[in-house]
């Protein structure tokens, strides 16, 4: 059985459409089985809440009296990227606050934003002929600015690595605190609910791609960095992280529900983004990959305390032990906690399922596939002649 994009907005439209999330689409699969299953669901919608360091927001403050061409910008302290036009900016999620303080960064502003506050604004510039203003000081907010939109450079991870600590130090790394000899493992995924491990070669998921972002309706912009096709695979799933989306969404329709600032202790800020993309079921393959449920995906285990990009998988472990509390490393049981909520990833899947019933959210085809083949290339100490 196939189905055309057209066939299912058409359905969407009249108010027709079968939506399910991937977690109950699981179910249907085991009692009904695959080609049933495609028979009758439209849609699959899948969800993922957790920390995305690649993410930031573009600003326009719109033009001061007399202009300024702004060279450094500070919103609440933190440094925002000015090379840009006149008074264009990016502030980056991870960006901290000059002072040292690691606890308040752009994910904070980008957070605050979305919920209404005042963020101070201070930019100096160096003067022209039609930019004279030389620094001004002031307040904005999602009210007073124009553009304010998400642009994040890599979300969505597909897979991603499970961490431990083999020594006799705690670590404390963007996959939180790791307790010394194996004293706990952390992992990052809503597994099942994933939106890229339910799709795993894009098929459906491409350039153009509408999403669930923020609260809102966005779109996949193009690959995101480090995007990797050349990765084990196991069950058609990709073992190691790999495929990833540059994703971008407007600010002014996001909650602060879907987007909340992160501090983790002695490592810095990141910013939690909830994502939802719905896979509309094209056909029988498509249903196969996106009724896997946590015992049919994996995750390497790495040990954190290898101080290298070359770590070694320990070994591969399903989401489904992952999810029970703990896994088995060298005989020892080790417990297990996940940085992303899958309760959130719930409530996404969910929210994007009403949207589409409802009517207020259509199946985009995508303008352009994503790559099929793309490696991740290491940053290597060469000289120029070997460049």
């Amino acid at each position: 059985m196939k189905r055309t994009y057209e066939e299912i907005n058409e359905k969407i439209k009249k108010g027709d459409v079968v939506v399910m999330t991937a977690e109950e689409v699981i179910k249907v699969v085991e009692s009904q089985g695959l080609e049933s299953a495609t028979k009758e669901i439209d849609v699959v919608t899948t969800g993922t809440f957790g920390a995305m360091c690649s993410s930031g927001a573009f600003l326009n403050f719109g033009h001061a009296e007399p202009p300024i061409k702004m060279q450094r910008v500070w919103l609440n302290g933190v440094p925002a990227y000015t090379g840009l036009a006149a008074v264009d900016a990016y502030i980056g999620a991870t960006e901290l606050k000059e002072n040292g303080d690691l606890e308040y960064g752009g994910a904070h502003v980008i957070e605050d934003l979305i919920a209404g506050k005042p963020i101070h604004l201070r930019a100096t510039a160096y003067g022209t002929d039609c930019y004279p203003r030389r620094s001004i000081e002031t307040y904005i907010s999602l009210k007073t600015i124009n553009q304010a939109y998400l642009y994040n450079p890599r979300n969505a991870y597909q897979n991603y690595a499970v961490a431990t600590n083999s020594s006799d130090t705690t670590l404390f790394t963007y996959m939180g605190k790791l307790l010394p000899n194996y004293g706990n493992a952390t992992f990052s995924s809503a597994g099942q609910l994933s939106p890229l491990l339910k799709d795993p070669l894009c098929r459906t998921i491409g350039i153009g791609t509408r999403i669930f972002i923020g609260g809102a309706k966005g779109f996949v912009a193009w690959e995101g960095t480090q995007y990797n096709t050349t990765v084990p695979m196991k069950n058609g799933v990709p073992l190691r992280p790999g495929r990833t989306l540059a994703v971008v969404g407007d600010m002014k329709e996001m909650s602060t529900e879907f987007i909340r600032a992160l501090y983790f202790h002695r490592y810095g800020v990141s910013l939690a983004v909830g994502i939802g993309v719905p896979i509309p079921v094209l056909d029988q393959d498509v249903m196969k990959f996106a009724s896997l449920s946590d015992k049919d995906l994996f995750a390497p285990v790495l040990d954190y305390s290898l101080q290298s990009r070359n770590r070694k998988p320990l070994k591969e472990v399903s989401y489904a032990e992952l999810r029970s509390g703990s896994i088995e490393l060298f005989g020892k049981k080790v417990k297990t906690s996940s940085l992303s909520s899958y309760y959130k990833a719930r409530v996404i899947a969910e929210k994007l399922k009403k949207m589409i019933e409802e009517g207020e959210f259509l199946i985009s085809r995508p303008v352009q596939s994503l790559p099929e083949e793309r490696s991740f290339k290491p940053l290597d100490i060469r000289s120029k002649e070997e460049v």
